[in-house]
């Protein structure tokens, strides 16, 4: 079969780290209306359990139109927001969960992040105890193969990937002493320099990768499925990649091997998402979103200080969004229901 004729992607969700380290397009900064919603709001919820707060538990009378500029910023702008100004400091944790899941109530549908229900993860340095608790295995080397889930609970770096969510959200409580830099980059930016460059290795991306559901969703590394890396429909882009799902199912019995054009092609699209991304240092009271279809994130490893008040700590929501784009039919094995607007992603049935 002839592949299709490939075009340049366009749009405000094309962009080099280069133009958005030195923007300030995609930043936002609470003012004083917006804290003094959360001040009268949040005594109200004192005895609710977080996961319980609905958007009318949480009235936010002057975040209308703020609220909807982030949403067609995540949708329809470059797919990033960074939103300042939250009151971690004069919060503690309870309180911040029921304001973060409050406000993602309004903004989309909060998500299930593992098979246990999970509804907001704490991101957090868990030690070594993180791949007993979230999946390892061994590799084909008897090494340990700590599962994507796992990885995320360490002080690791993480490699440039998405999640099973239209949007995440993380809000930064403290941080590391050293690093924890989070790293961004565009992904209709990277099929544009594929397609510049290496179009037959572009095509390799829209053909199908086996992943292993190890860790989040399954106990063991032999569930698994294919799903291509990138994806059109309705001329609307969409990427889900991890390195770390593609490499568990390798581990698999019985899954077929990666050929040397789709092991080329994962290299090539991880150099240029090295060349087109951007770094920075998501700050206490930051809140970070990101539209996971034309967005990898990734982060640096870090350092931990208890003593000295600086333990990296960062809350993270997955969201369902109601403007989201339609998808391919080949990925509801991923997503559920592809179609526009309609709640899906998550591990499971998302929060009712």
């Amino acid at each position: 079969m002839t592949p299709p004729a490939r075009i340049p992607l366009a749009g405000p969700d094309v962009w080099t780290g280069a133009e958005m380290a030195g923007s300030t397009r995609w930043i936002r900064t609470l003012g004083a209306a917006h804290l003094a919603d959360i001040a009268t709001a949040l005594p109200a919820l004192r005895d609710r359990p977080w996961d319980q707060i609905g958007c009318a538990d949480l009235p936010l009378p002057a975040w209308g139109a703020l609220l909807a500029d982030i949403a067609h910023e995540l949708e329809h702008g470059c797919g990033i927001v960074k939103l300042r100004g939250f009151p971690v400091d004069s919060l503690d944790e309870d309180e911040l969960r029921r304001l973060f899941f409050g406000l993602g109530a309004h903004l989309g549908t909060p998500l299930r992040q593992n098979r246990d229900g999970e509804m907001m993860r704490a991101i957090r340095d868990e030690g070594a105890a993180a791949g007993r608790r979230y999946g390892e295995t061994t590799d084909a080397a008897g090494g340990r193969f700590l599962s994507s889930y796992a990885r995320t609970l360490t002080n690791g770096a993480l490699r440039f990937h998405t999640d099973r969510a239209d949007a995440v959200a993380l809000l930064c409580v403290r941080q590391a002493r050293t690093g924890g830099v989070s790293r961004l980059v565009s992904t209709p930016a990277i099929h544009n320099a594929l397609l510049a460059r290496r179009p037959d290795l572009l095509e390799e991306l829209f053909g199908p990768f086996w992943r292993s559901r190890f860790g989040e969703e399954a106990a063991t590394r032999d569930s698994v499925y294919a799903l291509p890396i990138f994806g059109l429909e309705q001329g609307r882009f969409t990427s889900h990649f991890s390195l770390t799902f593609i490499e568990a199912a390798q581990l698999a019995d019985g899954v077929p091997r990666l050929t040397d054009r789709q092991r080329e092609a994962i290299d090539a699209l991880l150099a240029s998402a090295e060349e087109l991304s951007f770094a920075m240092t998501l700050e206490p009271g930051e809140l970070q979103l990101i539209n996971s279809h034309v967005t990898y994130h990734g982060r640096t490893a870090f350092e931990d200080d208890p003593a000295g008040g600086r333990d990296r700590l960062l809350l993270r929501l997955w969201l369902a969004l109601p403007d989201s784009r339609p998808l391919p039919p080949d990925h509801a094995v991923l997503w559920g229901d592809v179609a526009a607007g309609r709640p899906r992603g998550g591990i499971g049935r998302a929060a009712g």
